[in-house]
């Protein structure tokens, strides 16, 4: 099978389906119109990335607004005066605060999976967002009749339907996007923040069996928006090894922007358990210039001397466009750079005999 690639998730939307989501917002087209050019865009993202080689494909995300509020979309009960998460170049994402409970998903994955499927006969991905990312929903003060266990409950019978669904819709993985595990010690260094998302990512996974978990990965990176993160300060070494001991066996590891590649490398090697593969990133999404593909060669032959070659895959290292709206990364820089890693990763493959 040699070494295996996926992408991560997102990449940037279509111009035509730019102009739609513009037109959409502003009242001048109805849902049937933006939905056909979702679908459009769908299709032309995996017929791109069947293309290119891609042995797994996703559907890029066209359709959610956003990797972490797809949940969210159409739900009533929200305030726009949420979390904010500030990036490295000064610009900020804001979360949504909820006012009322009880807390449902108003969309699960499986949609997204379900019309992927459609147009491809090749695996196919899908992410969703980590439970830990939407406790963040719930206000500093206690919501009235509905106290932050019961959030908390509901949040996780969510996150657990919404991987459960896709699984049962035969994705080929689930990937649970964790990019607030970095931040979480960029706001709170002592590292309490980690442990509850970690706890509460945990609870959710307990909830699979060992069949199910083999199907499931956990993917961290410091944040991509805008060609900006919001941790990539943060040292890794305060979050590798309690995000290596979730029970999933599959792990998706931003290392292709890393400015110590070898020592990210090392720390993974050390922590890493039988049966589980790490998939490192080979290609950087924030930035411009494409690498080559004899750069991810190296690149992967680097990982392959910390990581048996059994255990190790490849990946981008984050998404190209978390957000609907970010179009700081192009979509053909985008595809470019998921040839080079799926070309580069083969040349590894050849290099190592696997």
């Amino acid at each position: 099978m040699g070494i295996p690639t996926e992408p991560i998730g997102s990449i940037p939307r279509p111009p035509a389906l730019l102009a739609a989501m513009a037109d959409h917002a502003a009242g001048r087209i109805g849902d049937d119109e933006l939905a056909t050019r979702q679908t459009e865009a769908v299709a032309d993202t995996i017929a791109r990335l069947e293309g290119l080689g891609s042995p797994v494909v996703v559907d890029g995300e066209q359709a959610k607004p956003s990797f972490a509020t797809y949940p969210l979309s159409g739900l009533a009960d929200l305030a726009p005066d949420g979390v904010v998460i500030p990036f490295a170049d000064g610009h900020t994402r804001q979360l949504p605060r909820l006012t009322t409970g009880p807390f449902r998903y108003a969309v699960h994955a499986e949609t997204y999976l379900n019309e992927a499927r459609r147009h491809t006969r090749l695996p196919v991905k899908q992410a969703v967002i980590a439970p830990s990312a939407l406790s963040l929903l719930y206000p500093a003060e206690p919501l009235d009749g509905y106290p932050r266990k019961a959030f908390l409950d509901d949040l996780t019978a969510e996150a657990e339907a919404d991987i459960r669904g896709c699984l049962a819709a035969g994705a080929h993985a689930v990937q649970v996007d964790f990019t607030e595990g970095r931040l979480a010690l960029k706001l709170d260094p002592g590292g309490g923040l980690l442990d509850d998302f970690l706890a509460l990512n945990a609870q959710v996974l307990a909830r699979f069996d060992a069949a199910e978990r083999a199907r499931i990965g956990v993917h961290t990176c410091p944040g991509g928006d805008h060609d900006s993160t919001h941790s990539a300060d943060v040292d890794y070494a305060g979050l590798l090894p309690k995000l290596l001991a979730l029970p999933v066996g599959n792990f998706y590891v931003q290392l292709a922007s890393e400015p110590d590649p070898g020592r990210v490398l090392g720390i993974i090697a050390e922590h890493l358990r039988p049966g589980v593969r790490v998939f490192v990133g080979v290609t950087d999404p924030i930035d411009p210039r494409v690498e080559t593909e004899e750069e991810v060669r190296d690149r992967v032959l680097a990982a392959a001397r910390h990581i048996p070659v059994d255990q190790l895959g490849t990946c981008d290292d984050c998404g190209f466009s978390p957000f609907a709206d970010d179009v700081s990364t192009s979509r053909e820089t985008a595809f470019a750079k998921i040839g080079a890693r799926v070309r580069g990763t083969a040349l590894a493959t050849r290099a190592l005999g696997v």
